[in-house]
């Protein structure tokens, strides 16, 4: 069983004996709040007797109590509120992190995007330039063959004699001519779809640079 404590204080001039569970200071406290209401009020009402002042009090110390109630009740609301606010910004807290760390992501994936394109980009740009160096040398090649035919023509008509055996060589050079035109004409097609792959490398990479001057 709780002590209870029996404690001697004065109330507008009356000394009182009270008995409580709470502890000293606070009854001589609260003791003390109805000797300073009841000071009060007859200071206010110097005419109003003892029993009026003390119901008086009583009826202030009530009022005080509920009006205390009520803040309390509403700084409750208000905490609670509080409460919600502050779980709403962590939630909006946790989203922000969340879009910063996918737009990281997504940007990491955009520039390892941009660099294999440039490195798809740099190989056909390679590619190309090494199917023109060989065309450039299958040119030379053919220009010599053409040259050589045409040498080996004029001998002909100089040496009948050698017509027959020189009408083969002249065949075999006009096949290796048409292969060479054949191989060129290839190449040629090959340069063709390799400039289109270029193109359109150079272009996928442009949109991507102009997207990531946009974000």
């Amino acid at each position: 069983m709780t002590e209870r404590n029996r404690v001697q204080v004065k109330i507008f001039g009356q000394e009182y004996t009270i008995s409580g569970e709470l502890p000293r200071g606070h009854i001589i406290k609260v003791a003390d709040h109805v000797d300073r209401s009841m000071h009060k009020l007859s200071e206010d009402l110097p005419s109003c007797s003892v029993s009026s002042l003390a119901v008086l009090t009583a009826v202030n110390c009530a009022d005080e109590y509920f009006r205390a109630m009520d803040t309390i009740e509403e700084l409750k609301v208000k905490n609670q509120q509080l409460e919600k606010d502050a779980q709403h910004y962590v939630e909006l807290w946790d989203e922000a992190k969340k879009s910063y760390i996918q737009y990281k992501e997504d940007a990491q994936t955009a520039i390892e995007s941009r660099e294999e394109l440039m490195q798809a980009y740099n190989d056909k740009k390679t590619e190309c330039q090494e199917l023109k160096n060989r065309m450039r040398e299958l040119e030379e090649e053919i220009q010599s063959l053409q040259a050589k035919n045409e040498e080996m023509a004029k001998r002909l008509s100089s040496k009948e004699e050698e017509k027959e055996s020189s009408s083969s060589i002249i065949k075999e050079l006009e096949m290796r001519c048409r292969e060479m035109e054949s191989s060129f004409f290839d190449l040629q097609m090959e340069n063709i779809q390799l400039k289109s792959q270029l193109e359109r490398y150079k272009k996928n990479l442009e949109n991507l640079e102009q997207s990531e001057q946009i974000e």
